[in-house]
């Protein structure tokens, strides 16, 4: 066997190299100052569940719209008070997950943005507003057949940008599928 070796190794002396690993150490220093009352796994349960009831294979506008009220309180509430125990000094497995949470308040509103955006029912995802009379999933080709992509802003005061690109099959025409 060979093991292929990347032709150049990255550099860590860019600038780029030096912002990443600030923030992650300013995240650090946030989530290990915290000294709050709630575990990390407090806060992962409620934004799963939160997620669930709001975001998950049912939809709807206002559970959607609900959710996307409900993950920034949230979100300060996570970072005003959870209590990631140990040191950031060695392996500190409560630290990783906190990390991990932090992102998932981001991923989650991103996703409540995008279900929002996609007024249909397609694939796995049903919003229950938008269905026919015997209850089959109501696509909208004309508006949607496109893949979607959100541009994230770090400053929280400007919203994530959508970006669309259409898709186009040459091979296979779209259908909809009964999921009865």
């Amino acid at each position: 066997l060979t093991t292929l070796k990347p032709s150049t190794t990255p550099k860590t002396d860019r600038a780029e190299f030096a912002a990443a690993e600030e923030n992650v150490r300013g995240i650090t220093r946030r989530l290990m100052s915290a000294k709050g009352k709630r575990t990390v796994q407090s806060f992962h349960k409620e934004l799963g569940k939160l997620m669930w009831d709001y975001c998950g294979m049912g939809r709807t506008k206002e559970g959607l719209e609900k959710a996307l009220q409900l993950i920034p309180a949230l979100r300060e509430e996570f970072w005003a008070d959870v209590n990631v125990p140990g040191s950031d000094e060695d392996l500190n497995q409560a630290l990783e997950r906190a990390g991990r949470v932090a992102d998932f308040f981001e991923l989650g509103e991103l996703l409540c943005r995008d279900a929002l955006v996609r007024e249909e029912s397609c694939g796995g995802h049903f919003r229950e507003e938008h269905q026919y009379p015997d209850g089959e999933a109501k696509r909208d080709d004309e508006r949607f057949a496109h893949v979607g992509v959100w541009e994230y802003s770090r400053d929280v005061a400007t919203p994530p940008k959508r970006h669309i690109e259409p898709l186009t099959y040459e091979e296979v025409k779209m259908v909809t599928r009964s999921y009865k």
